[in-house]
């Protein structure tokens, strides 16, 4: 499994040289990283819902996924809103479009929860995306505030996951 911090410094070394397309097989996990032409539009998906976006930097290949039944489409958790004073915390982003887990297997205790506390290297959630589970880290020493996400929800590029009550 590769983690979010090595996708990312892969990413950011295609961008920046001149090769236009990696792929790397790790313990079974496969990467593969492309840059696409100016007038080419990436899509990346994940299950149940389809981004599409145009003329990025760098784009990760996605793989197709079985349609998902109506009715789980239709159980989509809804979104909680942030409290009135989010602006006075450090909010932990989504690096990437994937689906929030709030712990490392259905039965397993969260990461974290409102009230806990993190340092730079405490994983807080796992996105999934492309079928890869990249643990995301707390990259802030403090108190867990607000969790913003409910386990299982879809979220975007730069949504607020977590509010941090910084050290």
């Amino acid at each position: 499994m590769f983690k979010l911090s090595e996708i990312k410094e892969l990413i950011k070394l295609v961008d920046q040289t001149s090769v236009e397309e990696l792929e790397i097989e790790n313990e079974g996990a496969r990467l593969h990283i492309r840059k696409p032409k100016n007038s080419e539009v990436v899509t990346v998906q994940t299950a149940p819902v389809m981004h599409t976006y145009t003329q990025p930097a760098a784009a990760i290949a996605a793989q197709p996924t079985a349609p998902q039944p109506a009715a789980a489409q239709a159980e989509a958790p809804a979104p909680v809103q942030p409290t009135a004073a989010s602006e006075n915390y450090h909010k932990i982003t989504s690096p990437m479009v994937g689906t929030f887990y709030s712990a490392p297997s259905p039965d397993a205790p969260p990461f974290v929860k409102a009230g806990d506390r993190v340092n730079t290297k405490t994983v807080v959630c796992i996105l999934e995306a492309m079928k890869l589970m990249n643990e995301l880290e707390a990259e802030v020493n403090g108190e867990i505030v607000e969790v913003l996400v409910s386990n299982g929800q879809l979220v975007e590029f730069g949504q607020p996951l977590f509010l941090v009550k910084a050290d």
